[in-house]
């Protein structure tokens, strides 16, 4: 039977500068930063513009609904019509789109301008991985790898950061607003640079799968929508309604792409790609994952804001040690991988959850008037979360076909954005269940505690699945 990969042959990339590897980590680095970064302007948002609460969920979750919808349907994009040439119009959708959300005049309007920022960000975010995948070899590969997870990471950990200080120095007057508009400079220069430092690559002879697209983007939105809604909203009717029509949707489109592969067509998804063990086993290690990450950034700056009392500012800054061991472990992670492979990522996760131990009984145990002993355990924390996503890309697209690099790196990212749509789901329902009704900061530690010991127990899950990677992997 003849197959997708044998159909759609590959045309060769020239090899790529250092400036270009630059261009691509900005990229990821602001559409990792926006994701996160909105939380420390809610207040400002709800005074500024008279947001409901309604509005304020969609403008923090409409990003990452249209994020998470679109990146498969971005990757197969890339496949099919160049990477660069998709990477760079996702920086000019989600550049315009962040210019629009800085001048947004009212609560519609920013939520209208977060889902483009998302669309952009989907059709941006799987070219990165895709093109390092295919311009980078050996140890140049692996180096490029680290400074991926290094950026990724970083634009996480240091959103609440980089946010509460743009605010707390209301630049120009720009409040909030600046949060959104620091990327308008950012993703001018970067655009301007990519043709002349990033080389093209793509699939030849194949076509978009429109069914396939609609399938799977319906599939997603069906799922992560109530799961970023459903907490916030009470779990409503709709919420569960959604996420039962996600399955048949999904399976609908397993099937068709099995059909469209059977018949010799171009499927959006080679499915032949979850026959190896480092794909199908990463794809699952990635959703686990991610579901710590996202959930954990999430019950820290609730327990620090309205447990502790602390400023958005006041709250970036306690962050700092979660990033200092994140950014140490990640520029170390490739020598470490070299040596230990695929536990290196076991080696990682452990240490997170040694991490959130730590942070779990002192939170419990420690004095309430002070804030300094959560340092040693955020620390820990980070460097394990370094040692994982540094290093997770490169093995589970290791071996990838080239023709499929974007379509196999937005199955990746997809993966990862619902770990975070259900990690903040689960953990966030444990931990304001802890709360109860009428939260007051004395039952914030408590609640905290119990989410970290769930995290721990997810983070052993993470580390026995990653057994299920092949021992040794070719890139």
């Amino acid at each position: 039977m003849t197959t997708l990969s044998i159909r759609e042959p590959v045309a060769p990339a020239p090899v790529m500068t250092a400036g270009g590897l630059i261009v691509l980590l900005a990229g990821i680095f602001i559409t990792t930063l926006d994701f996160f970064i909105v939380n420390v302007a809610i207040p400002a948002l709800q005074h500024d513009l008279h947001a409901s609460p309604s509005a304020i969920q969609l403008i923090v979750a409409g990003f990452g609904i249209a994020l998470a919808a679109g990146l498969v349907t971005g990757g197969r994009l890339g496949d099919l019509y160049g990477r660069r040439r998709l990477f760079a119009t996702g920086l000019v959708v989600f550049t315009l789109a962040s210019a629009a959300c800085g001048v947004a005049p009212g609560a519609a309007f920013l939520v209208g301008a977060r889902v483009v920022q998302g669309i952009g960000a989907a059709l941006l975010m799987p070219q990165v991985l895709a093109i390092m995948n295919t311009a980078y070899t050996g140890e140049r590969r692996a180096k490029a790898f680290s400074a991926y997870g290094m950026a990724l990471g970083l634009g996480g950990v240091f959103g609440q950061l980089i946010g509460g200080v743009l605010i707390k120095l209301d630049i120009a007057g720009l409040g909030w607003r600046g949060i959104f508009l620091i990327n308008v400079p950012i993703g001018a220069v970067a655009l301007a640079l990519v043709r002349r430092s990033i080389p093209e690559s793509r699939a030849t002879g194949a076509r978009l799968d429109l069914l396939g697209t609609a399938l799977v983007s319906l599939g997603l939105v069906a799922i992560v929508l109530p799961l970023i809604q459903g907490p916030q909203q009470g779990w409503p009717e709709w919420t569960w309604l959604c996420l039962a029509a996600s399955a048949p949707l999904l399976a609908a489109f397993v099937l068709y792409q099995h059909r469209l592969t059977v018949r010799g067509g171009s499927p959006l998804i080679d499915l032949s790609l979850f026959r190896r063990r480092a794909f199908s086993a990463g794809v699952a290690i990635g959703l686990l994952y991610s579901m710590t990450t996202a959930s954990f950034f999430l019950i820290l700056a609730l327990y620090l804001q309205d447990g502790r009392g602390l400023s958005a500012l006041e709250s970036g800054l306690v962050f700092l040690p979660l990033g200092i061991g994140y950014f140490a472990s990640s520029a170390a992670s490739g020598r470490v991988a070299a040596r230990l492979g695929r536990q290196v990522v076991t080696v990682g996760i452990l240490v997170a959850a040694t991490g959130y131990a730590v942070l779990a009984a002192v939170s419990v145990l420690g004095t309430p008037h002070t804030i300094a002993w959560v340092i040693p355990g955020l620390f820990i924390a980070g460097a394990g979360l370094g040692f994982v996503m540094a290093p997770l890309p490169a093995i589970v697209l290791a071996g990838t076909a080239p023709q499929h690099a974007a379509s196999a790196s937005g199955v990746l990212n997809t993966s990862q954005q619902a770990g975070n749509a259900i990690g903040v789901a689960v953990i966030g329902a444990v931990f304001y269940s802890a709360l109860g009704d009428q939260p007051v900061p004395g039952l914030y530690p408590h609640a905290f505690a119990l989410g970290l010991s769930l995290l721990v127990g997810l983070c052993a899950v993470v580390a026995a699945t990653v057994q299920f990677l092949p021992r040794t992997t070719t890139g």
